[in-house]
């Protein structure tokens, strides 16, 4: 597992990325760029798929600067002999249904199973099926998702980190159960409103002290397009205490739009590159 630039790994990398906050460069693409590939390049890798994202919910809300950065990326590798696709996909919406620490562990496991959202397992697959391709492997991932080899490779990778695969994941303390004001049809969930809201529910932090709450998060229980009903649950709140609970039900009431017509359908899957 590669996570982050450190003493042997792409050091210059970390310097520039704590100059980048204080001087306001943050958002500046030659530095996103150089900062995500350094490190991909200095390990070895032989091929990369880069998940672009683009939208609400994403850091860069402009399909053209998702472009911009995809294709910068792709030409870094192309300069460096790595071979490198990038895939610009949609983030308005938040992609399956949890969003938070450990209830996405969960639902990325219910994907390795052969089960979870349509949209994850769709995502999962169309990214698999590049790298293959950059490997010249000759597999389908889909049947490696539902006979369930995915998830043993899953469990074997956590014991050869020194984990436990059988370890239980974290619930939160309470749950609160947000519902529809109204029938209609979904018009929008939005993304950044629901992570918003997982924030404040204790799933990230304003500063680097604080502390973060594995269970908290949200689960979406609707998508757009769905018709639902005065009453009926859109989202399920989690956090360890009413505190946190309370912040998080402030936040999530813009996150779900209804309205009485249905809204145009959204591609997940935006365009290649390389």
């Amino acid at each position: 597992m590669i996570c982050a630039a450190g003493a042997g790994l792409a050091p210059i990398d970390r310097k520039l990325y704590a100059l980048r906050d204080v001087t306001g460069t943050v958002e500046s693409i030659p530095l996103i760029s150089s900062s995500i590939m350094s490190k991909k390049i200095a390990e070895g890798t032989g091929a990369l798929v880069l998940d672009v994202k683009v939208g609400r919910g994403a850091f860069i809300k402009d399909h053209d600067r998702a472009l911009e950065l995809a294709t910068t990326m792709v030409a870094i590798g192309a300069d460096h002999g790595l071979a490198t696709v990038a895939q610009l996909t949609n983030m308005d919406a938040p992609l399956g249904q949890a969003v938070g620490n450990a209830i996405e562990v969960a639902e990325s496991i219910e994907v390795l199973r052969g089960g979870g959202p349509a949209d994850v397992r769709a995502l999962t697959l169309a990214l698999a099926r590049v790298m293959l391709e950059l490997t010249g492997l000759d597999v389908d991932p889909e049947t490696r998702l539902d006979d369930g080899s995915a998830y043993e490779v899953y469990r074997a990778m956590i014991a050869a980190q020194g984990g436990d695969p059988d370890a239980a994941i974290v619930t939160a303390g309470l749950v609160d159960v947000v519902t529809a004001p109204r029938d209609g049809v979904v018009q929008r969930v939005d993304a950044l409103d629901v992570g918003v809201a997982a924030w404040r529910l204790g799933a990230g932090r304003a500063r680097k002290e604080d502390p973060v709450s594995a269970g908290a998060g949200v689960r979406c229980l609707v998508v757009a397009g769905e018709e639902v009903v005065a009453g009926q649950p859109l989202f399920e709140l989690y956090a360890d205490d009413e505190a946190h609970l309370e912040h998080g039900r402030a936040t999530i009431a813009s996150a779900c739009t209804i309205g009485d017509e249905a809204p145009a359908p959204t591609a997940l899957l935006f365009e290649r590159i390389g």
